[in-house]
């Protein structure tokens, strides 16, 4: 079998044999949760509730009037004990609402018994009963965002422009970072979910067509969704090679479908709506059930971790609760991650809260370039090689550290993803990501200061 993939990238030791075998387990939250009121791309909620307040397991306690943006709910009934700054997982600290869990798990009075039979007739019967609008709007309510990590509210996906007409429907199930399973076990637990979401997202924004893609390392659930595939004709299943960053949306459209997303522009511009595979099963319950997006999976590992797991998580939990569940650690680490090892980011504390992107938390004894000095570039041209948007990451870096605004700009800094492959790759552990997100900066600074 041929797969499908694009130019450059990277083969890291994805070290997935830690948790991929390892099915996913409740994880039951205790005392006290910390709900940040910034868990998306867009503008911040404002607090719906005060401190004294009793709120309800799936209760609505924050949201903005941008469109850009996702209300976040409480994911346990209790008190709220304090409404304050606290540090957050995305870096910096953000307002977060405490509430003293009573472990009673008293659900909001809006959600509702889940009573979708999960067979393809009856999954097909009841997407096609329902109204486009009605999804979007109820996608929005519960706050669901892409669980791949960006964040993005996916109500605002769910609404391209009037002039972009979406054909295509494309899932996201390549997990390409190292270490990462909680997509795949969400693939062989609860698959019916995902076919159910998908179609979902497809009627809410009419399209024909829906393409599953999944990396060749999971021949399991390859195998499982191409035979449940058979009976959804608008279903296709794409399997991609193993390679990072092949789950980036531009990568991944161009290995499936040949599409290239323009320079600035969206997958909406080339008629494509690309999702998170587990954001789909998200779905599947906000519709059918009311249910906000209050908990996902969450892959713990790492060679610090003494029990590698994966689990089900109530968003609001700590990172250093998620370990205690592990079992600890086997010795001290000396980093900490929220997401992948290549684009994830480090933390400063394990009392940050999950939050709805956080899709695996790493505990690293000794990363790799843990001690090192950047060394000097000796143009061996291997961070061009293998970036996958076909930039020059060497000429990047060198402009960004000069602040050269108008040759970042000539050499298209804004579209580097910062995946990490080019300080992957490179032989003298140049900090070429770090170097190019100043350039970033520079150029943002640059450009605001031109508009005043």
């Amino acid at each position: 079998m041929k797969f499908k993939t694009f130019k450059g990238g990277i083969h890291p030791n994805d070290k997935k044999e830690l948790t991929n075998k390892v099915p996913v387990t409740k994880h039951i939250p205790l005392d006290e949760i910390i709900i940040p009121l910034r868990q998306h791309i867009g503008a911040p909620c404002d607090p719906l509730v005060n401190v004294g307040d009793y709120v309800y397991m799936g209760q609505k306690i924050g949201e903005s009037q941008s469109f850009v943006s996702a209300p976040v709910h409480s994911s346990v009934s209790g008190t709220v004990s304090a409404i304050k700054s606290h540090p957050h997982p995305g870096g910096g600290e953000a307002m977060c609402v405490f509430i003293k869990n009573d472990y009673e798990d008293k659900l909001d009075p809006s959600i509702k018994p889940f009573s979708l039979e999960l067979n393809p007739k009856s999954i097909k019967d009841y997407v096609d009963s329902l109204d486009s609008a009605d999804i979007v709007h109820k996608v929005k309510e519960s706050g669901i965002t892409g669980m791949g990590g960006a964040a993005f509210p996916l109500h605002v996906k769910l609404s391209p422009p009037s002039d972009c007409k979406i054909d295509t429907v494309l899932i996201n199930g390549a997990e390409c970072e190292p270490y990462l399973t909680s997509d795949h076990r969400a693939m062989l637990e609860r698959p019916q979910l995902i076919f159910a979401g998908a179609l979902l997202v497809a009627k809410a924004v009419n399209a024909e067509k829906i393409i599953i893609a999944i990396e060749s390392n999971k021949p399991d659930a390859i195998e499982l969704f191409e035979e449940m595939a058979k009976d959804y004709p608008e279903i296709t299943i794409g399997v991609l090679k193993t390679k990072y960053p092949q789950g980036s949306e531009k990568q991944l459209i161009q290995a499936v479908t040949k599409r290239q997303v323009p320079s600035g522009g969206l997958p909406a511009n080339v008629g494509l709506l690309v999702t998170n595979i587990d954001t789909c099963s998200a779905v599947t319950r906000a519709v059918v059930m009311n249910m906000p997006l209050i908990e996902r999976n969450v892959t713990v590992s790492g060679d610090a971790v003494k029990s590698p797991k994966n689990l089900l998580v109530r968003v609001g939990v700590t990172f250093q609760q998620l370990f205690d569940a592990c079992d600890g650690f086997i010795e001290e680490p000396k980093k900490i991650v929220m997401g992948g090892p290549m684009m994830g980011i480090a933390q400063s504390t394990t009392e940050v809260p999950v939050i709805k992107g956080t899709s695996g938390i790493l505990a690293f004894t000794k990363p790799e370039t843990y001690g090192k000095e950047e060394g000097t570039c000796i143009k061996c041209g291997k961070c061009v090689d293998v970036c996958p948007m076909r930039l020059m990451p060497n000429a990047l870096s060198i402009f960004s550290r000069m602040e050269k605004v108008e040759k970042l700009n000539d050499y298209h800094v804004m579209d580097c993803m910062e995946c990490g492959s080019c300080t992957y790759i490179c032989p003298q552990r140049r900090f070429i990501v770090q170097h190019i997100k100043h350039g970033k900066s520079v150029v943002k600074n640059s450009q605001q200061k031109g508009n005043k």
